[in-house]
């Protein structure tokens, strides 16, 4: 009987050390990934990308094409489908493009590397192997590491959970604020690696062609009324203490001041539909992920375009990082 039980618990110490030599570390999934990055050619993939930031969730997909090793073309959709903007880097730069006004801005620009960006598989890896505090838990279905973030504005979003599969690709991100809630959730699907690519795949025409079958240029910005908007951010010594409507030949032009211990203004108005031979703007500053849109950051102004508006958040007291906040902000109707 005594022979019975130790060939018994014999078994059983093999089946556990069989279990745990099965089981990856950290540092075996984090040296998996740095081999991913260095061996992958290129990527595609679909994901849907939801913001809590404003008064109701917003939903967006995004279609993300990768050729290594600096080749992109991000595509970003509302869920109504009603509005899209896309970002390109080929060896021309760095293009925004806004199809339904056939607007495209040129930046010279490191694009994606100086931020984090959720829906990039290779910014997420970058994260995970640069943070030597990440946090690491294995899962039946994959793992989870818990990373800091690189954005502008990561006072505002510090903090990610991305989660992996088995074979290491992307699952979901979730963005977390400092008290641990997300505000950008991104889902991924259909990811496939070492696709292969036409060699038109990231021209900027061709792609703002086809970006307009989806959504058409919009026909005339004149008959369109916009609701003024203000942003939900709130910046320490900041408050509204001014509010002007000025007309122009389009419309009208809105100017929210804010003021006190900081000052900064925030400028809106009707959006201009360019001409179809118009060129790319060549563009100061940075392209700037909002979350709702692509914008431009200067040293001391952030602009983007939503829906027919543009947008300008401009200050000489507020850091970057503040400039980025308040523009994320600025999404739907609320109180002053």
């Amino acid at each position: 009987m005594k022979k019975k039980w130790l060939l018994l618990l014999a078994g059983l110490m093999v089946i556990f050390v069989l279990s745990a030599c099965g089981s990856k570390t950290q540092e075996d999934v984090v040296q998996e990934l740095n081999g991913k990055f260095e061996e992958m050619k290129g990527y595609k993939a679909d994901a849907k990308m939801t913001l809590q930031m404003g008064e109701e969730p917003q939903e967006y997909d995004v279609e993300i094409w990768h050729k290594q090793p600096d080749f992109y073309r991000v595509n970003l959709k509302n869920a109504q489908k009603d509005q899209s903007q896309m970002i390109l880097r080929n060896e021309e730069g760095v293009f925004v493009l806004t199809p339904a006004l056939n607007k495209s801005f040129r930046f010279q620009s490191e694009w994606p590397q100086n931020s984090s960006q959720a829906y990039l598989y290779e910014s997420l890896i970058t994260d995970i192997i640069e943070d030597n505090e990440a946090k690491f838990k294995a899962t039946k279905e994959g793992y989870v590491f818990e990373t800091k973030t690189r954005y502008q504005n990561k006072k505002m979003l510090p903090l990610q959970e991305i989660t992996l599969n088995k074979d290491l690709a992307p699952v979901s991100v979730k963005v977390m604020d400092p008290d641990r809630k997300a505000l950008v959730t991104v889902e991924f699907s259909n990811v496939k690696f070492d696709v292969t690519f036409d060699k038109n795949d990231f021209d900027m025409k061709k792609n703002m062609t086809g970006a307009q079958l989806e959504v058409p240029v919009m026909a005339d910005l004149n008959e369109m009324e916009f609701t003024v908007k203000y942003p939900t951010a709130e910046i320490p010594g900041a408050s509204l203490v001014d509010e002007k409507e000025i007309a122009t030949a389009d419309g009208k032009r809105v100017v929210l001041t804010y003021g006190d211990e900081k000052t900064f203004t925030l400028v809106q108005e009707k959006a201009e539909v360019m001409e179809s031979t118009a060129s790319a703007m060549t563009m100061n500053g940075e392209p700037v992920d909002l979350g709702f849109t692509i914008g431009a950051l200067a040293d001391n102004m952030v602009t983007w375009t939503q829906q027919g508006v543009d947008y300008m958040v401009a200050s000489n007291d507020l850091t970057k990082e503040e400039l980025v906040m308040i523009a994320r902000s600025v999404q739907g109707n609320v109180s002053k």
